[in-house]
């Protein structure tokens, strides 16, 4: 396959440096979100022999790490002597892959460096770059801060972490009991006015509503990785908010959130009807509907309804031809045609 060739050299940067403390940084700058360096470049970055460099790119497609096809790509760069050359550019993957095996000190520096965001990553789920995300990039560098951002709330309005913040709240009223039908009648009332605010329609509602055995993924907008659809996927109402309702329950409920805490570090008693007044107040504020009733279908109802769907939608899939069995089908007619063919 031939390699597309690009007039314009790459502008993107790989910094590997130590700080005053001693601590190991990284810094990329970006072009299409990613970086190019060739082999030289990467040599010099690593402080090895090109031919180093080289020998570990090629086992590196060897062994089927990565695939050449969607790592390289050729930049005309003006050498020394004048001459333009066609020069192949490796992307970050393989950046990151040669720093894994080369064996020098700015290697070893990488490796510690990748190996603590991988450990932080591993034990707490996440990895971020503070600085970075702290001082915005420069001009026509691409500003993850936003995605971030909505991805944080988005974690913050899943039902568990929701429910967790709001027994959070809650065990801070005056009359807090640890009776759990109470605990989930406060939380209940608690994220159907959310709802309620974002779409006009309680948690309850939007799953009896929308619960479809005939709709694609049964209706959920949101699933599991690959389209796959769970049953308990299926009595969760936030799968089933379109991206803007989605948006306005995470920022409502992100909102919430911090304006409790607030609340709750001043630190003055507060009655559970106290919170639901609060929460009330804050909607207000921000110009949206309330809800002052319980709504039109229970939440028995709702999961009745959706567990109902769910058992439809798994035998309509179930009767569906799998793509491992179409692809069985087809190499069977092309060996009888090609056994026909060969017969004639």
């Amino acid at each position: 396959m031939k390699k597309p060739k690009d007039l314009i050299p790459p502008t993107g940067d790989f910094l590997l440096y130590q700080t005053e403390d001693g601590t190991t940084r990284i810094e990329v700058r970006m072009q299409d979100e990613t970086v190019w360096l060739s082999q030289k470049q990467m040599a010099d970055l690593f402080r090895k022999d090109v031919r180093t460099v080289n020998e570990h790119i090629k086992n590196i497609f060897a062994e089927g790490e990565l695939s050449a096809d969607s790592v390289i790509r050729k930049f005309r760069i003006t050498a020394s002597d004048g001459k333009t050359y066609d020069t192949a550019h490796y992307n970050l993957d393989v950046i990151i892959s040669v720093g894994y095996r080369v064996k020098s000190h700015r290697g070893t520096q990488f490796r510690i460096w990748a190996t603590q965001r991988l450990r932080e990553y591993i034990i707490k789920g996440f990895a971020m770059d503070d600085e970075r995300l702290k001082n915005p990039p420069g001009k026509g560098q691409k500003d993850y801060f936003d995605e971030q951002l909505e991805r944080i709330r988005d974690i913050r309005s899943s039902e568990r972490r929701f429910y967790q913040k709001v027994l959070d709240i809650y065990a801070t009223s005056v009359d807090y009991s640890p009776n759990t039908e109470i605990s989930q009648q406060f939380f209940a009332t608690m994220q159907n006015k959310m709802h309620w605010a974002c779409h006009g329609h309680t948690a309850a509602e939007v799953i009896h509503q929308r619960a479809d055995a005939t709709k694609p993924h049964m209706g959920l907008v949101t699933t599991r990785p690959g389209g796959i659809v769970r049953k308990d996927d299926v009595t969760i109402a936030k799968n089933y908010l379109t991206e803007e309702e989605l948006h306005a329950l995470n920022r409502i409920v992100s909102a919430y959130i911090d304006f409790a805490e607030l609340q709750a570090l001043r630190r003055k008693p507060m009655t559970m009807r106290d919170w639901i007044v609060k929460l009330d107040d804050f909607l207000k504020l921000s110009e949206h509907e309330l809800l002052d009733h319980a709504g039109s279908i229970s939440t028995e109802t709702a999961k009745a309804k959706a567990e109902v769907e769910y058992e439809r939608y798994r035998v309509l899939i179930d009767a569906r031809p799998r793509q491992v069995d179409r692809d069985f089908l087809e190499a069977i007619k092309t060996i009888e045609s090609k056994r026909k063919g060969s017969q004639k």
